[in-house]
């Protein structure tokens, strides 16, 4: 499927030609509410349900109370105060934050490549970060001689390290095709670093077989976090990733219409691509890193904002990041509950939902006409 046609105004033979505006797209008001309403709701819901039910007026009541100044009479008891504050809500910070991420990567992705059906691990960003956490767990067991004692920081920093590596081999392949290459380069790159990386973990696998366990359980996906930790250490790739996305959303739409277009408006096409690739590309490494693997979330939330509420991509980002933020909080809170008190891998929930509508993402585009 691709992007509605944009109108542009530009007048022809302009020798100062600048950066032509895209027909205005608004965000409107009513998305945008929804948007931080489905969030609300899947913080109160993941915060008050789980093995131990809480009302949620009395957990709104005692997160409130963690802002300074704040007094309320919640109601609960400090084992209560306890599982809201220390044991849930990190959990919940982490799921919106990775989940924002990883829906704002997956519009970004969409955008630069003119292709729904990409996503943040398209440039082999998975296979890096399952290669890299890999090595992490095996070097860990013939250090300690335990590879399920955990160290915290080794698995989620090689794993970083790892899809970043894998990003940047991705674009010294493509780099090969020379200036005037298209996003299609990138991709058949990603798709042979992603072969490659994939084959070297499973060797690894093969040579270390008593640490298969631990490595699936990473690759599956997970938000368990001991305290604040994790998210702290995912919010300043965040923050980056999110506003350098959301201040060139005007760009993806001038992209939208292709290189040659894009160039004679005063755009540089492959200078925009590179940026919001390396933007979200740091934001995917980060989220991976801390979560594990976790998919669709960054191909189902984009395309169904799209869907939904507009094609420009001053819509789709904005509201990706909010809407991927409650799907995967909510995905995490149904990992915990379904099958309680047993965890289902949050990878499973996901690719449950997600693998369906890819199908019927991938009927629609072949269904339309090129």
């Amino acid at each position: 499927m691709t992007d509605r046609p944009l109108r542009l105004a530009v007048r022809p033979r302009d020798p100062a030609v600048k950066l032509a505006q895209p027909t205005p797209a608004r965000l409107r008001r009513r998305w945008l509410l929804a948007g931080f309403a489905a969030v609300l709701l899947a913080a109160v819901a993941g915060l008050a349900l789980g093995p131990v039910s809480l009302p949620p007026g009395s957990v709104a009541a005692e997160v409130l109370n963690l802002i300074p100044g704040v007094h309320l009479d919640s109601g609960l008891t400090p084992h209560e105060v306890a599982i809201v504050t220390e044991l849930r809500l990190p959990r919940v910070v982490l799921g919106l934050l990775v989940g924002a991420m990883l829906a704002l990567a997956g519009g970004c992705y969409q955008g630069v490549f003119r292709n729904p059906l990409a996503d943040p691990y398209l440039l082999g960003a998975a296979a890096g970060a399952g290669l890299g956490a890999t090595m992490a767990i095996v070097l860990r067991g013939a250090v300690d001689g335990d590879a399920t004692n955990r160290l915290p920081g080794t698995v989620p920093l090689a794993a970083f390290a790892g899809a970043l590596g894998a990003v940047v081999l991705a674009y010294l392949i493509g780099a090969v095709g020379g200036r005037d290459r298209g996003p299609g380069t990138l991709i058949l790159a990603g798709v042979a670093v992603a072969s490659f990386l994939t084959a070297l973990q499973t060797y690894l696998l093969q040579r270390n077989v008593e640490t298969i366990r631990e490595v699936y359980s990473w690759l599956l996906g997970r938000l368990a976090t001991p305290g604040w930790h994790d998210p702290r250490l995912l919010l300043p790739y965040a923050v980056v990733t999110a506003v350098v996305v959301l201040l060139h959303g005007r760009e993806l739409d001038v992209l939208s219409v292709g290189d040659e277009e894009a160039a004679a408006l005063g755009l540089h096409p492959q200078r925009s691509r590179y940026l919001l690739l390396a933007a979200a590309s740091l934001g995917t490494a980060a989220a991976v890193a801390v979560s594990g693997l976790i998919g669709f979330v960054g191909l189902v939330v984009p395309h169904i904002v799209r869907l939904l509420a507009g094609a420009s991509y001053r819509i789709i980002l904005p509201l990706s990041m909010l809407f991927g933020a409650a799907f995967l909080a909510l995905a995490d809170l149904a990992a915990r509950t379904v099958a309680a008190p047993a965890e289902i891998p949050i990878g499973v929930i996901t690719a449950f939902l997600g693998a369906p509508f890819f199908v019927l993402v991938l009927r629609t585009t072949r269904a339309r006409p090129t």
